[in-house]
């Protein structure tokens, strides 16, 4: 159940649906315990790629984007992609490796709820395309692509890899989507290659920007200087300045008041 949240974590929607199932997090244990922990790592983690989730499902409902791309739509030079069947990209920045097999051995297997060891170290290999360098999602460390690495695999983990060049914001720890405003985003930025994102914001609920109500606010990366562009468009309620709190996965951190007017961050 652990593993398909976390692949329900890279869906378009996640939901978690049944009728007579057990599904609720509190049937898996209670807080400090591993399996009760790893679905509330996954969920946590869900909420906070909000702002990258959203602004993706923007690209996909106006400009023909897709959530979930087989490796081959993005790296077609590299025919070891083309028929590989449990990996995809989510948007275009983070590559999502499910573990979708079993990683303990046929005699570890034999558990019971009170005694299995969950916390077991566990590894699973992950081919990563050539083309582009890619930064564990738990580590930092970064990869040459075109190789197949050996990663984490332990049962909070789904192995996640950001390429070269992504910027990812990251929204508030919250509970429901309209708890905080995103008025302090994190935002993270993966150097190596030039790259650039979209933020997309409208209302939250509605119709109204398929009238033109929303904003949009462009990231873009070139060597170690980011550009945060003008905030573009308009809807009722939008944050007029805000907090962009801007952190390099090699250790730069910069905090950026933002009123909508371009902006220069050297990193």
């Amino acid at each position: 159940y652990v593993r398909w949240l976390q692949f329900g974590l890279f869906n378009p929607m996640m939901r978690s649906h049944g009728e007579t199932s057990r599904r609720e997090i509190w049937e898996f244990g209670q807080k400090g315990e591993p399996v009760y922990d790893a679905i509330e790592k996954t969920i946590k983690m869900r909420y906070a790629l909000m702002p990258y989730i959203y602004s993706t499902a923007w690209q996909v409902s106006s400009n023909d984007d897709s959530f979930m791309r087989a490796l081959f739509m993005d790296f077609k030079a590299d025919k070891n992609v083309w028929d590989i069947p449990n990996e995809f990209m989510f948007g275009r920045s983070l590559l999502v490796a499910p573990v979708e097999h079993a990683i303990f051995t046929n005699e570890e297997k034999r558990w019971s709820e009170e005694t299995f060891d969950w916390t077991k170290p566990a590894t699973t290999d992950v081919y990563l395309p050539a083309g582009a360098k890619w930064y564990d999602w738990w580590t930092g460390k970064i990869y040459k692509g075109g190789q197949t690495v050996t990663v984490d695999a332990a049962l909070d983990k789904i192995p996640v890899f950001a390429k070269a060049g992504s910027i990812i914001p990251i929204g508030p720890d919250v509970q429901y989507i309209a708890e905080k405003p995103w008025d302090a985003l994190e935002v993270r930025v993966y150097p190596g290659a030039d790259g650039s994102f979209t933020l997309y914001e409208d209302e939250g609920d509605g119709y109204n920007y398929e009238k033109g109500e929303y904003t949009t606010i462009r990231f873009e990366l070139k060597g170690r200087k980011l550009t945060i562009g003008a905030r573009e468009g308009s809807y009722n309620g939008m944050l007029q300045t805000r907090k962009f709190h801007i952190v390099t996965v090699d250790g730069v951190t910069k905090d950026v008041e933002y009123n909508g007017n371009k902006t220069i961050v050297q990193l």
